[in-house]
């Protein structure tokens, strides 16, 4: 247990601490009990249907319709109930050290943060919630020890959630120096969307909704229907036809959720800097988040640049830092990104003015890597695709000729993608030092380029394996406590690598160094 949060279990009534008054605790909004039955209400309508299908053909039409509606009323009133009992056990309290929720019937929960240890406070709010105006909001320390580091007010009004953040987070108000610009700083360009097709999110989503189709179908027992119809409907065309129009109707779907999703996630986007040295990011359709993260805890930014959207010059902007939950991922999955997938120049614009820099550190020219780290990049990538062929063809020439042709075509396709991306992923290395930040560049199909303060660097990992003593190359790994944890300059020249980390960070390495001198 960390000693900036403390967790106690007890059976009976929660007891006030004798300093407190009555005064000092705050209730949930009771509305919450509304939004638990709407919610539910909802879940209930939404399964209605196919379960009085289910049960129309036991029990008749008109039974099926009863016991579904007494089901739904005492699914509602359950769970109405249940989040009546909750808002009645739970309060919080905010005082000068420390921030106190206490709830639980039967097994009570006092929990306490130290508010000098609070990183973030953040406010989300789905569409019912919006529409009462209420918010949840989650106060965390950063740390990942679990549910124990964050406290979660789920709901109060909007007003109480704007005064919480203020307050819990005021304490850190003190200027960072340096060129800078406090207010918006980038805001939404609805032009960006146009970046939402071509992530990965399309595909994914495409294939997902082709299985919904089955599942669904295989529910109501109509999957052999389902086949049969689509099989109608192609039965003049050959099986390559078929199968290349069912997947650009795949694809078509999954490009209508991608853009769906991303209007969902990034409208109302802004991105502000508050007095006091604060970054605040809001965005969301029906869902609306607010994310507040202090610039002392920032140690840098990563340029994250996906094939897709890195094909069209464009790149997102993510935050390297401490003190970010990462526990709950619905609310937190894309909880350090500052900016959305959008052209390269506003990404490195908005990189420099969180890092209040005249020009951002991303953008900083690259030391390339020797040509041994291109070889072992093609190696990999012809290994890849030349195993899995040479199972297949062995296969093939066991079993059935079919496994030969579909070797052949993986054959075809997988070598010139394999060393297409191995090439990329070879001009993609580099790394450098830029003013107060070391940059490192790696990756093809995510490609990353991190920025990340020299001051926040606590360590170096060196590695070395045989294959890369052989090509005299090794990787360098800078170590933080910020953000992925570690950073990497992969495969540098063994001699050009130490001296990079050697510079980057004074002192650090060099006792573990022994200079050679030049020859002659």
């Amino acid at each position: 247990m960390s000693s900036g949060a403390a967790l106690f279990e007890g059976r009976g009534p929660a007891q006030d601490p004798g300093t407190a008054t009555a005064a000092d605790w705050r209730r949930l909004d009771r509305r919450t009990v509304l939004v638990s039955a709407l919610v539910t209400a909802g879940v209930a309508a939404g399964a209605a249907v196919p379960t009085t299908l289910g049960l129309s053909g036991r029990v008749g039409l008109g039974a099926a319709v009863v016991w579904v509606l007494a089901g739904s009323v005492l699914l509602i009133g359950s769970a109405a109930a249940g989040d009546y009992v909750r808002w009645r056990r739970t309060r919080y309290r905010v005082g000068g050290e420390r921030v106190d929720l206490h709830t639980g019937l039967f097994l009570v929960k006092k929990r306490s943060l130290a508010r000098e240890r609070i990183r973030s406070v953040d406010l989300t709010a789905h569409l019912l919630q919006r529409v009462l105006g209420l918010v949840t909001v989650r106060i965390g320390t950063g740390e990942h020890s679990g549910n124990d580091s964050t406290l979660e007010l789920d709901p109060v009004p909007r007003a109480e959630g704007e005064r919480l953040r203020r307050e819990l987070l005021e304490r850190t108000a003190t200027g960072t120096p340096g060129p800078h610009r406090e207010g918006e700083l980038v805001a939404l360009d609805p032009r960006w969307i146009r970046y939402a097709p071509v992530s990965f999110v399309a595909p994914a989503l495409g294939g997902a909704a082709a299985g919904a189709v089955m599942q669904v179908s295989d529910w109501f027992g109509a999957q052999g229907q389902v086949i049969e119809w689509i099989g109608e409907r192609f039965r003049d065309t050959s099986l390559t036809a078929m199968i290349l129009i069912l997947a650009v109707a795949a694809v078509a779907a999954g490009v209508v959720g991608a853009l769906g999703l991303w209007v969902e996630m990034w409208w109302n986007y802004r991105l502000e800097r508050e007095p006091g040295g604060t970054l605040r990011i809001r965005r969301g359709l029906l869902t609306s988040r607010s994310v507040s993260i202090e610039e002392r805890r920032l140690r840098g930014v990563e340029l994250v640049e996906p094939l897709g959207i890195r094909t069209f010059g464009a790149a997102r902007v993510d935050a390297i830092t401490t003190g970010l939950a990462k526990d709950d991922e619905e609310q937190h999955g894309d909880h350090n990104t500052l900016l959305p997938a959008a052209p390269r120049p506003v990404a490195d614009a908005v990189a420099a003015d969180v890092l209040r820099e005249t020009t951002s550190p991303t953008g900083a020219l690259l030391a390339g890597h020797p040509r041994a780290a291109r070889g072992r990049r093609l190696r990999r990538a012809l290994g890849a695709v030349l195993v899995p062929v040479a199972v297949l063809a062995l296969l093939g020439a066991l079993l059935t000729p079919v496994l030969l042709w579909i070797a052949l075509g993986c054959a075809v396709v997988g070598l010139p993608a394999g060393v297409f991306l191995a090439r990329d992923a070879y001009r993609g290395l580099g790394h450098a030092i830029s003013g107060d930040y070391l940059v490192v560049r790696s990756g093809t199909v995510r490609r990353s380029t991190a920025a990340l303060e020299r001051a926040g660097v606590i360590g170096w990992t060196v590695r070395q394996t045989y294959f890369q003593r052989r090509a005299g190359v090794l990787s360098v790994t800078a170590t933080t406590a910020a953000g992925a944890g570690a950073y990497t300059a992969y495969d540098t020249d063994a001699g050009e690598g130490l001296d990079f980390a050697a510079k980057a960070v004074p002192g650090l390495l060099e006792p573990f160094l022994e200079r050679v001198p030049p020859a002659g």
